[in-house]
């Protein structure tokens, strides 16, 4: 079965095909580690995760690489450890490690590396010499930049016209560039700052820019040129644009990736998140209510490349969807999605056709591929059980006299009094408690 995939660059979606298919290779924008993560930052972190379990499907999981970088180095990070007082890389390995606890309670797969910037300054002076050799970065008053206007075909992932994209740019107006377009490579590093010893002769430390960072990381874990990229739309310019700039510059390639994907926008309740707004909602904060699994099918009824709004309303159906999953599959099965379910995932990963195709399966020939389906997305029976056991309301008669009723009704239905088994069950229904009749005996819950 093919596999289709929108191509940001190419604006159309197209057929995957890898380059090494015993060796499919992908590179994903991970976080800035300095406070918690929020919700919008769960989007790729979630869609990626089923990219990666669905070519682990279709190539085998010994010949998928998957690389999520993490940035340590920022002047968020900076600001973020002085203002706690506290050394940057307790800062950011105190954060990591949230963060890390954060996407497993989503049910994510660990990526196959996780490089740190710091790790890999080498590699980034190496690639910005390279740039400066082949006359496409310059060094001025300390600094590295990328020449942009070195590159002729600059902007194409984007597609922006040049106001525009100096506009949004996001980069400092300075004397020493000599294009209000060009952007740092290299930079000193202010006293108090982490710096390393810097490229290209200069003499003083310093630090690398931002988009530097991931050219270096995905080279040295993935090659000059690899299959997949990925991440938020939010992404795509001045961050993503700037990477292809570095990335083919330095090595003369034609590409830097085959193929660039990018996840739609999320709002929460209507609006744009924000901490003004009071609406600025952290995956942490969503998990002290809501359970993971939850989280990870909310976020996946939307398609990857539409907007989403995140509600409380959302997250309340999708744990009646995934609860009605639960209800029915069979308790244990081989993590493989039914062929519906990956025929919809491989027509550019449509979830909301994947999650169609899942209530289809919800029937007793159903009962198998549905628990393989839901494994293979990453979702646990346990982890929503646990969820519904702690914030299950308090039952409203005792549980010794639920317990004595059902086993009163279990004698019935042996007997095959089905009137006064019907009438046990609409007495406790009236009470709120709705019972459950399985193969594997009678469970209970207090209705929410």
């Amino acid at each position: 079965m093919d596999l289709k995939l929108y191509d940001t660059l190419a604006r159309e979606k197209r057929t995957f095909v890898p380059i090494d298919p015993a060796a499919v290779r992908m590179y994903v924008c991970g976080p800035t580690v300095y406070d918690f993560a929020h919700i919008g930052n769960a989007r790729p972190v979630i869609v990626f995760d089923l990219l990666f379990r669905l070519l682990r499907q279709l190539y085998g999981a010994e010949h998928v690489r998957y690389v999520r970088n993490i940035t340590d180095v920022d002047d968020k990070i900076n600001a973020r450890a002085a203002e706690r007082g506290i050394s940057i890389r307790e800062l950011t390995e105190k954060t990591y490690g949230e963060f890390a606890a954060d996407v497993a309670a989503l049910g994510c797969l660990p990526p196959t590396v996780e490089p740190r910037a710091t790790e890999h300054i080498a590699e980034m002076t190496a690639l910005i010499e390279k740039l400066v050799a082949a006359g496409h970065a310059y060094v001025e008053q300390d600094h590295v930049l990328f020449g942009v206007p070195s590159m002729t075909d600059y902007g194409a992932l984007s597609k922006r016209p040049l106001d525009e994209m100096i506009a949004g740019a996001r980069v400092d107006v300075a004397p020493y560039k000599r294009d209000p377009m060009d952007f740092v490579l290299w930079k000193p590093a202010k006293p108090g700052e982490p710096g390393w010893p810097s490229p290209c002769g200069i003499a003083v430390p310093g630090r690398p820019g931002w988009h530097i960072e991931c050219s270096a990381m995905s080279w040295k874990h993935l090659g000059e040129t690899f299959d997949i990229h990925g991440g938020g739309i939010d992404l795509v310019f001045p961050h993503h644009e700037n990477e292809i700039a570095q990335s083919r510059c330095a090595f003369g390639a034609p590409a830097m990736a085959n193929y660039w994907m990018h996840n739609g926008f999320l709002q929460v309740e209507g609006e744009k998140m924000s901490k003004s707004l009071g609406n600025f909602v952290t995956i942490r904060d969503v998990l002290k209510d809501w359970p993971g699994d939850v989280v990870r099918l909310n976020m996946l009824r939307t398609h990857y490349r539409q907007p989403i709004d995140w509600t409380v309303k959302g997250l309340e159906e999708s744990e009646k969807v995934l609860s009605s999953f639960f209800d029915v599959a069979s308790s244990e099965a081989e993590p493989r999605p039914a062929p519906a379910v990956l025929e919809a995932l491989c027509d550019d990963l449509n979830t909301p056709a994947a999650i169609a195709a899942m209530h289809g399966l919800k029937n007793a020939a159903g009962r198998k591929a549905l628990a393989g389906t839901l494994a293979f997305f990453g979702f646990r029976r346990e982890a929503l059980a646990d969820w519904r056991t702690a914030h299950a309301p308090a039952p409203p008669i005792p549980v010794e006299e639920i317990e004595r009723r059902i086993a009163t009704r279990i004698d019935a239905r042996k007997a095959k009094d089905w009137a006064e088994s019907d009438r046990i069950r609409d007495e406790l229904a009236a009470l709120g408690i709705v019972l459950k009749d399985s193969k594997d005996g009678t469970t209970w819950e207090v209705a929410r």
